[in-house]
């Protein structure tokens, strides 16, 4: 803004996502001027994915997705844009991409990327580019074994937490990575490089392999958090030869590569075919246009919407990493909530202390600062389960349950596991509990049962998960609610949190992904972090931080060096559709109070139920 972006430039955002693939475009005032997805299940149904994704039948913990379904959304999605965006303004694009995903090129996929022709689509082309044709994401939970040698092989967990950023966990790249080398031998050899999702279908725009980048090369327990390097350590107890299939990581600013020819002539090629009045069904159309020599067509591309040949397409990140960025998540003692097929809850600090729990990554619009975050597998599909159970498969009828119980469910706590959990570390199952005296710190009494009513199951997966969020953000030093109940804990909890980086109490929270339009979710988690609640226009904060960063990334290319992303919206962030509103003020403090005991007593029967049942 004020005059650093082209008033007529437009800036392309993806989010290739665990059940959509999703695109925004910021014009220079940074104002959406459009949104598009790609559901997969349900307009490419013949993937035959349940929420995106392939679950082992034999409840290994195995969770994959079809390579070619992300590729085939990709023709998708651009199709769907085409008619209403003008790529010819598109200056530069960026992407989000669902982090720890993997992808592996075979010894045939440069040549492949490197020639595709713009006659034929995508997905056509790049089926035979893959040494594996269903990438491991981050719902597998599959590689326990491998996580533990990666521990050991640095002296133990907490270690590997040191040098990477985390301890090692089932889903992040690394660990599937060795298990591909450990199980199958020869398609790891016959792989010619490693691409996370983000670097994958960046690789796909630019038409050669992109580089990682360093946010989302933090979520493989490959790189040295410091750094910002491979560790040669960690590399070479996970694979031979894996550096050289990884490649150099790239800073999430910095330029992966100008668009591939193919989206300049292959979109001028669309464009013709509308331009001319085809109206054929699309393999006629794909014939049509293979008879005709690509020369011939491209007379017309001044009349025509196209990729311009110097749109750059800026590193794509993981999508949390995007989304601090949609949200301009730039204060530390702010904290975002992202509500969506995970939840997570991340925040920013200048002084990362790795430990056995969440997560630390660089930030990937200020390389002066780092991102934290805690992870919960656990998320939208959990609450719709309860939903589909306990309230006539309705929202509404959820919501009416969840206003209509009393806060803190007469002491009724539930933990809801529907996917084996990240945090805490507990298998697939759901544990009930009542609690008597919750308003006692000291002389609760706990009751297991197997089932609680209707409006009880509801109000106990909301609260639940909200209280698991406050508790173990606590722990891990992120800003929290003062205690009320002991000062000297609230102390010890200060001076943890001013340690770590970060000062408590949370200023506020911006909740952000699909249930964050959910007024009485929203009211929930204001009560329980006893703080404001804000939201943010677009739920899908990861494609417009993604757009956000194509902008700043397009800023500090033409500027030649790093530029603050807070140069593109000074003091005029109200003004651009990043801008957060006030959903609900901080909840009543004796029942924050309340609250605090209760979020003790959950944590107190989590470590109960993580001794008896957690996987080691």
């Amino acid at each position: 803004m004020a005059g650093l972006l082209p008033s007529d430039a437009l800036f392309l955002g993806f989010d290739s996502s665990t059940q959509s693939l999703k695109a925004t475009v910021l014009d220079g005032n940074l104002i959406i001027i459009h949104s598009e997805s790609v559901h997969f299940d349900t307009e490419l149904p013949h993937y035959r994915t349940k929420d995106g994704v392939y679950r082992d039948p034999s409840g290994n913990g195995r969770i994959v997705s079809p390579t070619l379904m992300w590729v085939e959304a990709l023709d998708v999605l651009l199709e769907k844009l085409k008619s209403k965006v003008d790529y010819g303004k598109v200056v530069a694009i960026s992407g989000s991409g669902q982090q720890h995903g993997s992808v592996y090129w075979n010894k045939r996929g440069k040549a492949i990327l490197t020639s595709l022709d713009p006659k034929k689509p995508l997905r056509s082309q790049l089926e035979d580019a893959f040494s594996v044709r269903d990438s491991p994401i981050w719902m597998d939970s599959s590689t326990t074994s491998q996580c533990r040698e990666l521990e050991k092989a640095v002296g133990g967990a907490l270690e590997l937490s040191k040098l990477t950023g985390s301890r090692a966990y089932e889903r992040y790249t690394g660990p599937q990575i060795r298990k591909i080398y450990q199980t199958q031998p020869d398609v790891y050899n016959d792989t010619e490089r490693i691409s996370l999702v983000s670097s994958f279908v960046a690789s796909i725009l630019i038409g050669n392999y992109a580089s990682i980048d360093e946010t989302d090369g933090a979520g493989m327990n490959l790189m040295d958090i410091k750094q910002r390097v491979w560790s040669k350590t960690i590399l070479e107890a996970t694979a031979p030869g894996l550096e050289e299939k990884l490649g150099h990581l790239a800073p999430a600013h910095a330029v992966a590569g100008l668009i591939s020819s193919y989206f300049v002539e292959s979109f001028i090629l669309g464009m013709l075919s509308l331009f001319i009045g085809f109206q054929l069904n699309y393999n006629i159309y794909i014939a049509v246009l293979s008879a005709v020599p690509v020369k011939v067509l491209t007379f017309a591309a001044p009349l025509l919407f196209h990729f311009q040949k110097s749109c750059i397409v800026i590193q794509w990140s993981g999508d949390n990493p995007n989304s601090l960025a949609g949200l301009t998540l730039n204060t530390p003692g702010d904290l975002a909530i992202s509500l969506g097929t995970s939840d997570t809850v991340f925040g920013i600090t200048s002084e990362p202390q790795p430990s056995l729990e969440g997560h630390v990554f660089p930030n990937p619009v200020d390389p002066n600062c780092y991102m934290v975050m805690l992870v919960y597998k656990n998320g939208s599909l959990t609450r719709e389960d309860v939903r589909n159970r306990c309230a006539e498969s309705s929202w509404d009828t959820f919501n009416k349950y969840l206003e209509r119980t009393p806060s803190l469910n007469g002491g009724k706590l539930g933990f809801y596991y529907k996917e084996h959990e990240i945090l805490p570390p507990l298998p697939v199952g759901f544990h009930r509990y009542v609690l008597e005296n919750v308003d006692s710190l000291n002389e609760t009494k706990v009751l297991e049962v197997q089932e609680f009513d209707p409006p009880s199951e509801v109000r106990a997966i909301i609260e639940g998960q909200f209280l698991s969020m406050r508790g173990h953000a606590e722990r891990f030093g992120m800003p929290t609610p003062p205690n009320r109940i002991i000062e000297g804990q609230f102390l010890s909890m200060r001076g943890h949190a001013e340690r770590f980086g970060m000062p408590t109490p949370p200023n506020r929270i911006i909740a952000t992904g699909g249930a964050s339009k959910n007024e009485s979710i929203l009211k929930s988690i204001a009560s329980i972090f006893g703080c404001p609640v804000y939201t943010v226009q677009r739920p899908d904060s990861a494609s417009l931080g993604a757009a956000l960063r194509a902008a700043h990334g397009w800023l500090c290319h033409k500027e030649g060096r790093f530029v603050p992303i807070s140069c593109l919206y000074g003091d005029k962030l109200d003004k651009t559709s990043m801008s957060a509103k006030l959903a609900f003020p901080a909840g009543d403090a004796d029942l924050l109070s309340k609250y605090t005991v209760l979020v003790n007593k959950r944590m107190q029967i989590e470590k109960n139920l993580v001794e008896k049942l957690g996987r080691s």
